[in-house]
């Protein structure tokens, strides 16, 4: 896959006086932030976690020799990553998916018509959305678009030949099925 480590969260602020941060994960289950072995930074610097508890939006953690609050705040922004391969392999004939592997693939409409390319997958709370960055005719980049990421906006991705198929979202009249993946 494109990537060679994959992005399992951030240290988004600074907690209390004592050097604890919290951080944003990206996993399922946000405590499995550490179950898949050293994190790193952008960098490469090995980031050591001890995790002291689920707060409001993510986790309170320490973080090794950070012991104050500016320490802590140093480390705003920090974005935490694991090589890709200590994460397991995903059955291929099940629809599950990590989001680095979306990230650049090729975007089509349902009648194999070239529409850009994946630039994002975002979770903002309401569930998940991909960025995609179509191209005009003459194939200049245009501004990025957010369309919902469920069965119906959807219903392809061909992982091995690096593409997705993209049917444009219609209103519907009182239909509460949202097509979720």
């Amino acid at each position: 896959m494109p990537e060679e480590r994959l992005l399992l969260g951030e240290i988004v602020a600074a907690h209390g006086i004592k050097g604890l941060v919290k951080i944003r994960s990206f996993t399922q289950a946000p405590k499995d932030i550490l179950a898949y072995g050293a994190l790193r930074t952008e960098a490469g610097k090995v980031i050591e976690l001890a995790l002291k508890g689920p707060t409001k939006g993510g986790l309170l953690a320490a973080v090794s020799g950070t012991n104050d609050r500016n320490g802590a705040e140093a480390l705003k922004g920090t974005r935490l990553y694991v090589e890709r391969g200590v994460l397991p392999e995903l059955p291929a004939q099940e629809e599950e998916f990590y989001y680095a592997d979306l990230i650049g693939l090729a975007v089509e409409l349902a009648d194999g018509t070239t529409f850009g390319e994946v630039k994002a997958v975002h979770d903002f709370g309401a569930g998940d959305l991909l960025e995609l960055q179509p191209l005009n005719s003459g194939g200049k980049v245009q501004e990025t678009i957010m369309v919902p990421f469920d069965r119906d906006t959807v219903p392809e991705i061909d992982l091995i030949n690096r593409r997705l198929v993209f049917v444009a979202p219609v209103e519907r009249d009182g239909d509460d099925d949202d097509g979720g993946r």
